[in-house]
């Protein structure tokens, strides 16, 4: 099954700290770090059952920092090239070495990594690291490098500004003036003749403002050329060779891809170079490019790269929309600007270099980013990127040191983010909006995972026909279809602040263009799990309620009776909590017993019993890990959401011997997170949580028959 890449953001250094501290400008001892070890199978599988289907780790190469390790034989940094205490990710000093910010044991600390790596994959997820080809530290020296490797600028002459030889670019006779004084008792950081910053500065006194911290590398272009740029590539360029080995070392660590930092400041010709060497050797290995040049995106797609930010593109017009200054019916020239490349591009709404969505500086609120979430998540097959705490709403409105207060979660300081923390390792404390939007998240990611029409379907956009009608305000909505095979998606958002009665025109073409039928369909909204009859017609309308800051996402077949047709017959009008915690004990008993589902259950509002057929009578230990294990899946606020699929097309797993005769051929599947599906058309909550605390009032055994009787109850 085709599978649409899903990536979750983390900056390992901050996403398991729990120290709350939060001195600004703190040292490591005072602020804590988070480590490897952090991302446990625990906060993995969260991290899993969110909807991701890969992580990458920012910043776990060895980077400046101000700490000092030179007890465990590394070098020492110079503060005055160091920014914050910390250092930044994006300041590499060893590109063979792990960070030992990160290690329990920093000896160990490469050991450690490779456990990250397989615990990754074992939690059924990919592993993306940094590349940052552009430029290293101004201290940059390997002391974790293979035998046999020479260092970067080791053979360097630097006697020249520029060799298609040497690895950096030079100002000979003069020494490198830096921005930042030495503080009071340091000595004066001395690098005579200065290198190149990285940010293409070509002399040897960069201001504060540039990446003063870091080096260029030479890929063979001379910048300052009498003719004002020239061209070495032939024979390839040694920083070439050296760059290529990096990424099959890492490569060799069984990580699935790399983020390349600012590829497009490193010629293309190297990533031509570089991509088809590794992915000879490693066909696995993707490779993400942070271009925002547009018209070099096709440039660096030949040159090997699978993916690129579409940031100047898609990400800047769903940021304007949302912040209303500019028209939702922008999202259509965005996308048909690289439509050609459009799987291509990796969609996204925060990184570690933009604002947090939360920020007084975008819009102050996650909530009023979901349209746009909806939008970028399911309206192509390409991939959708979330930053860590975006899916709580974290506002980065931190004045963290060396980060001011910016709107941005830091990248240089040693810090504790609390919406992380809280919802990875203390969620009691979660705030019920905070909790909300989490939901939100994971039922949107998990459509886009599940839904063939998003992972492999084809596109229609409706805006070009919908602002000639009076009901549909493009200022604010922005509707499209999603079809594969029979399966059809609408989706509908709402990026306003006015809960909207609007009506969706759905053209002959797009009838013609996915061969849609003229029959009335039942769709069911897969966000809140609503049903709707819809007449499709060519020129017709669909007329349906929107919220605000959301959308809807209605599903239908297109192979259903053209007459409304009952779901399975359901007997019971369970209390819905109650009714959820049935389906979360048949789970549990099924994983903890090897047992079938119970069939015979009796749900109340007061008090419900249930049993099951065991091979043994489980003991008083077994009893209380059963209960443990209910109430932890309620506490991870698991999504419930609902599919209608054909009889025929039932997935791989699913009973249906317990469906009466006479069940309709549509059946509705009812989904617990990834924890369990199961034919139902019951009343459920929205999520686990609002199931309440889960206790068991007594249980019985016969032995005779084996049958065991659970008697419980939820509380709110």
């Amino acid at each position: 099954m085709k599978r649409k890449i899903i990536i979750y953001q983390v900056f390992t250094r901050l996403f398991g700290n729990r120290n709350t501290t939060r001195v600004p400008n703190g040292t490591l001892r005072v602020n804590g770090t988070g480590k490897m070890s952090d991302f446990d199978a625990e906060r993995l599988r969260r991290i899993h059952d969110m909807g991701f289907t890969h992580v990458w780790y920012t910043g776990v190469i060895r980077h400046a920092t101000a700490t000092d390790y030179s007890k465990h034989g590394i070098p020492r940094q110079h503060p005055s090239v160091v920014k914050g205490v910390a250092g930044s990710p994006y300041a590499i000093t060893d590109y063979y070495d792990i960070d030992p910010d990160l290690a329990d044991d920093i000896d160990r600390r490469m050991d450690e990594f490779q456990q990250l790596v397989d615990r990754t994959h074992q939690a059924g997820m990919k592993v993306i690291i940094d590349f940052v080809p552009n430029h290293v530290a101004r201290e940059y020296h390997s002391i974790m490098k293979p035998d046999g490797v020479r260092d970067l600028g080791e053979d360097d002459d630097k006697g020249k500004h520029f060799s298609p030889t040497n690895n950096f670019y030079y100002c000979p006779g003069q020494p490198f003036v830096s921005p930042v004084q030495p503080k009071e008792g340091e000595e004066p950081y001395v690098e005579n003749p200065a290198k190149c910053t990285g940010n293409d500065r070509f002399d040897n006194c960069p201001g504060r403002n540039d990446w003063y911290e870091t080096v260029k590398l030479n890929y063979g272009i001379d910048y300052c050329d009498a003719g004002g740029r020239s061209y070495h590539f032939d024979p390839v360029p040694n920083t070439w060779v050296k760059m290529t080995d990096i990424l099959l070392y890492w490569a060799s660590k069984d990580i699935d891809g790399f983020r390349c930092d600012m590829a497009e400041m490193v010629p293309a010709a190297f990533w031509a170079y570089a991509t088809r060497i590794v992915k000879e050797r490693y066909p696995r290995i993707v490779f993400i490019g942070e271009v925002y040049d547009t018209n070099q995106y096709r440039t660096y797609i030949q040159s090997g790269f699978d993916y690129l930010y579409d940031k100047v593109g898609m990400y800047d017009c769903l940021r304007d929309i949302i912040c209303d200054r500019r028209p939702a019916s922008s999202i259509t020239y965005y996308w048909q600007h690289v439509d050609d490349i459009r799987q291509h591009m990796l969609y996204f709404l925060e990184n570690h270099d933009e604002q947090r969505i939360a920020s007084d500086f975008f819009c102050g609120s996650g909530a009023k980013a979901i349209p746009a979430v909806i939008v970028a998540a399911l309206m192509g097959n390409n991939p959708f990127m979330v930053y860590a705490g975006q899916e709580f709403g974290e506002r980065g409105m931190d004045a963290e040191g060396f980060s001011g207060r910016d709107g941005r979660t830091t990248i240089f300081d040693y810090w504790c983010v609390d919406t992380i923390r809280r919802g990875y390792f203390d969620r009691r404390h979660l705030t019920q909006d905070e909790m909300h939007l989490q939901l939100k998240y994971q039922q949107i990611l998990h459509i886009a995972n599940r839904e063939a029409a998003v992972r492999e379907g084809e596109f229609f956009d409706l805006m070009y026909v919908n602002p000639q009608t009076w009901k549909f305000n493009p200022r604010h909505e922005y509707a499209f279809l999603r079809k594969f095979e029979d399966e059809v998606l609408l989706v509908v958002a709402n990026f306003g602040p006015d809960r909207i009665n609007t009506s969706v025109n759905i053209p002959a073409h797009a009838f013609d263009f996915l061969g849609l039928p003229e029959k009335e369909v039942r769709a069911i909204d897969l966000l809140t799990g609503q049903e709707m009859n819809i007449e499709l017609k060519k020129d017709g309308a669909v007329d349906m309620d929107l919220r605000p800051y959301t959308g809807r996402i209605y599903k239908f077949s297109t192979k259903m009776e053209e007459t409304p047709y009952l779901l399975n017959v359901h007997n019971k009008d369970e209390f819905p909590p109650a009714h959820t915690a049935e389906h979360l004990l048949n789970q549990v008993m099924i994983r903890m017993f090897g047992c079938e589902r119970s069939r015979n259950a009796h749900i109340e509002r007061k008090k419900s019993k249930i049993s099951y057929h065991l091979d043994h009578k489980p003991s008083r230990q077994e009893e209380k890990a059963i209960g443990d294990k209910m109430n932890e899946l309620i506490e991870d606020d698991l999504p419930v959401t609902y599919e209608d699929v054909d009889r025929n097309h039932v997935p791989e797993g699913i009973n249906l011997d317990r469906l009466p005769e006479d069940a309709s051929q549509t059946i509705r599947l009812v989904r617990i997170g990834d924890f369990d599906v199961c034919p139902c058309i019951g009343k459920h909550v929205r999520s686990t949580s609002q199931i309440g605390r889960f206790e068991i009032l007594g249980t019985n055994w016969d032995e005779q028959s084996h049958t065991f009787r659970i008697r419980f109850k939820v509380i709110p």
